[in-house]
């Protein structure tokens, strides 16, 4: 209700300022609000990402604890029983060098490999077995002998060398930070101290026969922590200036270091278990490991493999986990806080359980810690060992507690040192690794980019996880720093062909809300960036063959009727900032929208540049990236003389200008290009998530989002299924594999860097002249570029949660045609890349040889489809006519034969006809053959068969993958429809892609329409329906009939004559000669000087146009015009004039007048009236001086009426009326002001003024040099002679026929292969496989299939359960995106100057005994958006 009132009120405030209040809303023009359900689902997942980090990391403490109390000298269990747990700690040492072992060996043999630095690895390697000595030492040789308390708190000492270091280099921002890890160093020293003290309080008081021996313990496990605290020297020194050239060149190699360093570190802990167990205990008993039966069930036993596989898969998990929460901006309450409390957390357990098991223990005893402790309760361990009725964990570990002071006879004050020993340890690692709760992670960052090391150390892991975070510091100005996010500007380039009315609105309400999301763009924003948008329009004027002559086509006509439509709904006026300029390739538009950001609308001409999508994109990246590019290097190379516009703030800049000079701080790979589709639909969180992507992995190229198919209709159903299948497993596969082979360019966001790298841009340009260039190229130009890209090493990636809608073809015949395009250049880009692949996968990262065969057996796939969707109709005709299966093969190859030879021999039209009625059979069939299936699953009592389990394990793994995508469950609806449309999909649409693939027409948004207006009026003199009682004429005179008439009655030739022409009733009005003598003029053409028509209602400008004839013809007798007649000869006058020139002394109509008509309407007295108050009230934002505003506003509107009453409120005002205007609000205002003594606010106000009643303006273009030498370098139209077209065509044929008898052999064989297997029989060569019940049972059946469909079948079940498991990888990730996203995303706020003022104040006053209601709006875009919540 609050909505529809909100509505009704701005209604009735336009209605009161003119008879046409009604505008258009469009879907997606309200401010986008941040959903409360998406931050509750973010503070969720940070909850419960935290509750997985403190539980993994508990339970891989708690586990090494165990483990090392298990196996200790002093443990009640058997030396047989210690000798495995032993093992079980090494094992858990070596668990997370073999991980890191595994995953740098996958990236250097599929992914890069560059040759180390060998002084560089030679240290890392001595430092890595330092740290795996140190390691091994204290878990394996002193932990063992330490009681588990003091096993806890030692851990704590392993940050000293961290602590030392930032001392050392002062990497603290502010100076009295450098107590933090003071104060760190000198609690663990005294930590180290209070456990010397309390060892030697327990040997001189003989606690549990403690003796002196332990003091070697002591010293060795300090000297070993000493050793470990080296694992993590990196952090500090990557923080430092001093360091950084040595620290980059081991990023480059540093999956080979981690190669030979996990190798060694495996080596090292093994040399330490064997050297000390074998030589110095002699603890190993050999023939342990000979196992027998019972052996073998005790090691199985879960009570062995529970703590070392609780221990190996917790550290990782909590090592993952921890990723996860900083990566969702969960830091401090995920992350830190979680890791912090690990030590706690485990003393709290443990406490826990030894209460509520103590009685037990105790043998029926209530034991007094403080009391009977040592006497009674540990003595009585021993006891309850033998009696084996005790949990064996909690009896070790009790054990290993009466090991310390609390066991004593005499003195237990001494457990208090232990207690404080730890709270030491503890404080000291929470001081030293104080910054990682001040740390600061960006929205997307790499795991490299928030920890220094890959590698995690499982027996300390919460150390590990807080000591290895990355220490960000403040570097110095020249120092570069890669953790900081860059500035970026992105360029929003659409291109436009034969677009309808509401798929324009589409993409304007998209730039508009962007526009609206990033703000004002002199202010930082918390993305970071800056943009432009830009529109091309293909063919967008009329096909007149004179310059003069040409008009914008509808098409442009209902673009621009969009924009003020769009800008009316976002700012409720019109465009202020409005710029026409002729350009060498057509025009161009230029418009500021509300928070001013800039707005190009490009207007090609197809008889002066190249058309079509390929040429429109290298068209804006020469232009975007090649000149803009240029002039900001080298300012001095542009002219300087500039026109000025006003800003949306008063300030007299152009914010194109504003970009440029922006970009120089910009590099080229911070400069992206959004490629867009005319009809696109996206919100600002779908740019921003591809953003992301480029500006965090600096490797990647190009980024696509997922597209969502829009309309109506049986075809769109069935590419909404199609498409999200698509993305859902292909897509995710190929990003998690290797790269996405193509990103779409509807909605693709592309790296300027990447673009302009060589062999890209360059080569994209190349002019199709082979058939398979045409195929290649034309067909499929977004593929092809991609190709391009990853062949010279970039990545191209996908973002599931980057959502973007466009529309789909809706007929049948439209589809075909747009598949009919497709598919060839799918598989020739596929191809291509496959041909290269060897020195793809050299140059690209991203790209490896098991990808390469994925990529081989998915095409082989595809090729083989025709042939697979044959078989399964076959299946089908067997399930449901119960024929024999030679038979049914021989059935289901008829109609694919008989459509090829339909498709050879007809045209496309009949051939889609064709297709779309056995579309329609096929349909049945398979709706049929889905129900036999189910029926003979029914039937036998089991779904334990090939076609069986294929079918309902595919619906298991599409319902679960469309659980996974929530807002996409619907889909699984339009499953069905895609099911029972697989014969046309895959059959009859590949055999028409392939049969027509000589046809090279875009086939989709196909318009003759601005053709036809042109060839109806070609020489059209008159044109007109006349009635004669009940007939209707229709009467045409064209300019052939009149010059023939003319030769027969005067004798002259028709060249001679020229007519002269009404616009408005194709008459002829009067024929110029040339018969008297004339004098000779002079040589020079004189240029015209285009006079802008008068300013009023758009059909004055006929009137005026009217007029200049009128007078043309009054004075063509003066001897000074027949002077000029004489200029030209007759071959001449048969030339077109140039544009701008005098052609028989006749103006023509230009499109410039036109458009600039439709802006002027801005000048009428109702909008003139809105403007002026929403102006008055945004530029003087920020001033606090609100009863000064209201004034003006009040007294201004009161002038404007009074000025203007004459006025209706659709009249625009002329020239004169504009100036005095102008002259009676400037001075109305300068003397409110002055009475209010604001004498500093004249100037806003001034431009406030000159703003309103700015009219729409023609510039002339600074980049016509460069825009001519572009064209004529590689966008000159091309003229292709006609030996060209007919050589090109029977290529392009024999390319086709090559290709379908390809296809055809191939399919062929895979078909004649089964039937000959079929007919053999089963009883020869088949595969037996035996029959279940669903329970399980045997039926004493036995199924027998042919091998080769078996192979088939298990082959692509394989491909599609990989797919499945990259699509899980892909969702976790998504997903964490996504909540980073949410959590740092632009909330809509009000600004200073307006947030008082969000209220329509309505004030009623009385002019000429009229009652004017007139409504004080504060101004400015987001205000406007404010309303509209």
């Amino acid at each position: 209700m609050e909505e529809m009132k909100e509505k009704k009120i701005k209604r009735e405030e336009r209605h009161r300022d003119t008879w046409d209040p009604f505008q258009l809303n469009p879907v997606g023009s309200e401010k986008e609000g941040s959903r409360i359900c998406f931050r509750v689902m973010q503070y969720l997942v940070a909850v419960i990402v935290g509750l997985a980090v403190l539980t993994s990391a508990v339970v891989a403490k708690g586990s090494l604890l165990v483990l090392t109390t298990l196996s200790s000298p002093k443990s009640l269990r058997t030396p047989k029983e210690k000798q495995f747990y032993m093992l079980m700690l090494v094992f858990c040492l070596v668990c997370p060098n073999f991980l890191v072992f595994l995953k740098s060996l996958w990236r250097c043999a599929f992914k890069s490999f560059v040759r180390p630095n060998m002084k560089t690895m030679a240290f890392i390697c001595a430092i890595e077995c330092l740290v795996s000595l140190g390691t091994s030492v204290l878990v394996l040789v002193v932990m063992p002998e330490f009681d588990v308390l003091t096993n806890l708190f030692i851990s704590g000492g392993v940050c000293i060398t961290s602590a030392i270091l930032q001392i050392v280099f002062k990497l603290q921002r502010e100076p009295w930070r450098i107590t933090y890890p003071v104060c760190s160093l000198i609690l663990i020293v005294a930590g180290y101290c209070l456990l010397g003290i309390d060892y030697y309080v327990r040997a001189h008081s003989h606690v549990a026969g403690e003796t002196t021996h332990c003091f070697t313990f002591v010293a060795i496990g300090i000297c070993a922590s000493l050793l470990v605290s080296l694992c993590w020297w990196e952090n500090p020194l990557q923080a430092t200036n001093r360091v950084q050239d040595t620290l980059s060149e081991l990023d480059g190699f540093r999956d080979f270091v981690f190669i030979i360093s996990s190798i060694l570190r495996i080596i090292v802990i093994a040399g330490v278990y064997l050297v000390y167990h074998v030589l110095i205990v002699k603890s190993i008993t050999w023939s342990n490991f000979n196992l027998g039966n019972k052996e073998w069930e005790l090691l199985k036993s879960t009570k062995y493999f529970f703590c070392i596989l609780s221990q190996a898969f917790c550290s990782a998990a909590c090592h993952w986990f921890g990723v996860v929460a900083c990566k969702i901006h969960a830091v401090r309450m995920g992350f830190a806080l979680p890791v912090c409390c690990t030590g706690p957390a485990v003393l709290l357990v443990g406490l826990i359980l030894f209460l509520t098991q103590a009685q037990t223990l105790g043998g029926d005893k209530t034991v007094n810690i403080t009391g009977d402790f040592s006497s009674s309760f540990c003595e009585n361990l021993k006891y309850q060992s033998l009696k084996n009725t005790s949990p064996m964990t909690l009896l070790e570990v009790t054990h290993s507690i009466c090991q310390t002071s609390l066991n004593s006879y005499y003195l237990q004050w001494p457990f208090s040192m232990l207690a404080l020993e730890g709270l030491c340890m503890w404080t000291g690692f929470l001081t030293c690794t104080y910054y990682v709760w001040k740390t600061k992670v960006q929205r997307i960052e790499r795991t490299s980019q928030l920890f220094v090391r890959r590698l995690y150390e499982s027996a300390f892991i919460d150390q590990s996880l807080l000591l290895n975070t990355k220490i960000k510091v403040a570097r110095a100005k020249n120092q570069a720093s890669h953790d900081e996010i860059q500035d970026c500007v992105i360029y929003l380039c659409a291109t436009m062909w034969h677009e309808t009315y509401d798929e324009m609105l589409k993409i304007l309400t998209s730039m508009f809300r962007l526009d609206r999301y990033r703000g004002d763009p002199k202010e930082e924003h918390s993305d970071y960036f800056n943009f432009e948008s830009h529109i091309y329009v293909d063919d967008a004027f009329t096909g007149e063959e004179v310059p003069e002559r040409r008009k914008v086509n509808s098409y442009v006509e209902d673009l621009i009727h969009v924009v003020v439509e769009v800008y009316r709904v976002f700012t409720n006026k019109e465009p202020d900032d409005v710029s026409i300029v002729e350009t060498p390739y057509g025009g161009r538009l230029m418009l500021i929208m509300p928070e001013g950001n800039m707005l190009y609308i490009h207007l090609k001409d197809k008889r002066r540049i190249r058309n079509k999508k390929r040429w429109s994109q290298i068209m804006y990246l020469y232009y975007l990236l090649g000149w803009k590019g240029y002039i900001v290097k080298n300012p001095q190379k542009i002219n300087t003389r500039r026109a000025s516009l006003i800003s949306v703030d008063g300030e007299i800049f152009l914010p194109q200008f504003d970009n440029d000079n922006k970009r120089k701080f910009i590099s080229d790979d911070n400069t992206y290009i959004l490629a867009l589709d005319g009809d696109t639909d996206f919100h600002p969180k779908a740019v921003i998530l591809l953003v992301d992507r480029l500006r965090m992995y600096h490797n990647v190229g190009a980024a696509c989002g997922r597209i969502h198919p829009t309309g109506m209709g049986p075809m769109v159903w069935y590419q909404k299924f199609e498409y999200a299948v698509g993305h859902w497993l292909q897509k995710t596969a190929e990003h998690v594999f290797g790269s996405v082979l193509c990103s779409p360019g509807c909605f693709s966001l592309f790296r300027g860097s990447a673009l302009m790298d060589d062999s890209v841009l360059k080569r994209y340009t190349t002019t199709a002249t082979r058939a398979s260039e045409y195929v290649q190229y034309d067909q499929g130009e977004d593929r092809w570029l991609c190709t391009l890209l990853l062949q010279q090493g970039w990545r191209v990636e996908y973002n599931a949660a980057s959502d973007a809608y466009t529309n789909s073809p809706q007929e049948f015949k439209e589809f075909y045609n747009q598949r009919r395009r497709w598919g060839p250049s799918t598989l020739a880009n596929t191809l291509d890349l496959l041909h290269s692949g060897a020195e793809t996968v050299k140059r690209n990262t991203s790209i490896s040889r098991l990808y390469i065969f994925y990529q081989m057996f998915t095409v082989g796939s595809s090729i083989l489809g025709p042939a697979s969707v044959t078989l399964m109709i076959a299946g089908a005709f067997q399930f449901v006519f119960k024929i024999t299966g030679t038979l049914s093969i021989i059935i289901a190859t008829i109609p694919p034969v008989f459509y090829i030879l339909i498709c050879f021999m007809t045209k496309a039209n009949t051939q889609i006809t064709i297709a779309a009625i056995m579309s329609i059979l096929y349909a049945f069939l398979m709706t049929a053959s889905l129900f036999s299936i189910i029926g003979e699953m029914v039937v036998q009592g089991t779904f334990l068969t090939p076609t069986g389990v294929f079918l309902v394990s595919m619906t298991i793994m599409y319902v679960v993958t469309a659980l996974l995508h929530p807002e996409e469950f619907t889909m699984l609806i339009y499953g069905l429809m895609y099911f029972i449309c697989i014969p046309s999909g895959y059959l009859l649409l590949t055999i028409y892609s392939l049969v027509n693939m000589n046809i090279v027409t875009w086939g989709t948004r196909e318009s003759n329409k601005t053709e036809g207006e042109v060839k109806k009026q070609h020489n059209l003199l008159c044109d007109r329906n006349c009635r004669i009682c009940c007939w209707d004429m229709k009467l045409q005179v064209t300019q052939e009939a009149t010059n023939m008439l003319y030769q027969q009655i005067t004798g002259q030739l028709p060249q001679q004559v020229a007519p002269l022409i009404d616009n408005k009733q194709g008459i002829p009005l009067q024929a110029i000669t040339n018969s008297g003598p004339q004098t000779q003029p002079n040589h020079k053409t004189e240029a015209v000087n285009l006079k802008e028509p008068k300013k009023g209602s758009p059909d004055q400008w006929n009137d005026y146009e009217d007029d200049k004839k009128s007078s043309i013809l009054s004075s063509s007798d003066d001897d000074d015009d027949e002077d000029y007649f004489n200029t030209l000869d007759l071959e001449e006058q048969e030339e077109p004039p140039a544009y701008g020139e005098k052609h028989f002394n006749f103006v023509f109509v230009n499109w410039v007048y036109p458009v600039k008509d439709e802006f002027l309407k801005k000048l009428t007295y109702a909008n003139l009236k809105k403007n002026l108050k929403e102006q008055i009230w945004y530029s003087l934002r920020n001033k606090n001086e609100d009863d000064v505003c209201e004034e003006l506003v009040l007294m201004l509107t009161d002038t404007l009426n009074g000025e203007l009453s004459a006025l209706g409120p659709e009249d625009v005002l002329t020239d004169i009326q504009v100036d005095q205007l102008q002259h009676e609000l400037t001075q109305q205002a300068r003397h409110i002001l002055k009475t209010n003594g604001m004498n500093r606010l004249e100037k806003r106000v001034k431009r406030a003024i000159e703003k309103t009643l700015t009219a729409p303006k023609l510039q002339k273009l600074d980049e016509e040099d460069f825009w001519n030498k572009l064209i004529e370098r590689y966008l000159e139209p091309i003229k292709n002679t006609k030996q060209h077209e007919e050589d090109v065509t029977k290529e392009l044929k024999s390319l086709r026929n090559k290709a379908v008898f390809l296809y055809f052999i191939i399919n062929l064989l895979w078909v004649v292969a089964t039937f000959f297997l079929q007919a053999i029989g089963n009883e020869i060569i088949s595969i037996r496989i035996p029959r279940h019940f669903p329970n399980g049972t045997p039926s004493g059946d036995v199924l027998k299939v042919e091998p080769l469909s078996l192979m088939f079948l298990l082959s692509f079940a394989v491909l599609l359960f990989i797919q499945f498991l990259a699509m899980l990888y892909h969702r976790v990730y998504t997903l964490i995106h996504v909540v980073s996203y949410r959590g740092s995303e632009k909330a809509y706020r009000k600004k200073d100057d307006v947030s008082n003022k969000t209220q329509i104040h309505t004030h009623s006053h009385t002019h000429k005994g009229l009652t004017v209601c007139s409504g004080i709006v504060p101004l400015g875009p987001l205000i406007i958006t404010m309303l509209k919540k």
